[in-house]
């Protein structure tokens, strides 16, 4: 099985194994998507974790020999699916996190781009959209993410060269959130994860509702939006719990709800 899903208490591994590079095609794209599913479904999970169980890559993105053979429309709507898999990520309640500790190149990049934060290895290898190269554009949200995660200048020179950058300069740029030595990356992101899952969850995932959702929308109806989100966490035992804590000077005690 290419995507398998693991469980470790609130936090959901999903690990790509598709030697030798997490190269994926539709079959691989249909797992994914059932993994994603089961994630949303379970309401004990609040921290997703991507990672690659193949060494040197997490995912050298597009299995080319199958887009060479496959006909224009077939190639369509495989984009459109994969595309449709990926936006699942920014609509799920749960934090999404791509542990990058290998090459991230192509659709694999986007793949990362699709979720929440990214953590990478300070040996992982490059990472990029060197789609250009090949005739074509990043098609998978690719120019759409990367655009809004680094700005639309920086998004357009990465597209039209292809250029690969180190992880290092990937952080310099936003592309990464964090850079950590590569033995420890992937116990840190789950650390990290695990901070997550400990803490208060119910607002973490409508904070990260009202950014996702509401980066698309005016100004003005996001405000809104995120005034909604708020009504909704003032009603939880959360807020109560937080509030009370904080005033009797103790460490609450959350319950995600």
């Amino acid at each position: 099985m290419p995507i398998t899903l693991e469980k470790q208490g609130k936090i959901a591994m999903i690990h790509l194994n598709n030697p030798p590079a997490n190269s994926y095609d539709h079959e691989l794209y249909k797992q994914l998507e059932q993994a994603i599913k089961e994630v949303r479904f379970d309401s004990n999970i609040k921290v997703a974790v991507l990672v690659s169980d193949v060494p040197k890559f997490f995912s050298a993105g597009a299995d080319i020999k199958f887009l060479r053979e496959a006909d224009p429309y077939y190639k369509t709507q495989f984009c459109l699916h994969c595309n449709e898999t990926l936006d699942m990520i920014a609509r799920s309640p749960q934090v999404f996190i791509a542990c990058l500790e290998g090459h991230t190149v192509g659709g694999g990049l986007e793949m990362a781009l699709a979720c929440d934060l990214r953590f990478m290895g300070d040996q992982a290898g490059k990472i990029g959209l060197p789609e250009v190269t090949l005739g074509v554009l990043p098609g998978t949200g690719g120019t759409q993410r990367l655009a809004r995660l680094v700005g639309p200048s920086k998004a357009l020179h990465l597209c039209i060269t292809g250029e690969l950058l180190t992880p290092q300069q990937a952080k310099e740029i936003g592309l990464v959130d964090e850079v950590w030595p590569q033995a420890e990356v992937r116990q840190r992101t789950l650390e990290y994860a695990e901070r997550l899952a400990s803490s208060a969850t119910y607002a973490i995932s409508n904070i990260k509702l009202s950014i996702m959702n509401g980066i698309e929308m005016p100004l003005n109806v996001a405000i809104r939006y995120e005034g909604e989100l708020q009504n909704l966490l003032f009603r939880s035992e959360d807020a109560k719990e937080g509030l009370s804590a904080f005033l009797e000077k103790r460490t609450p005690q959350f319950a995600g709800r």
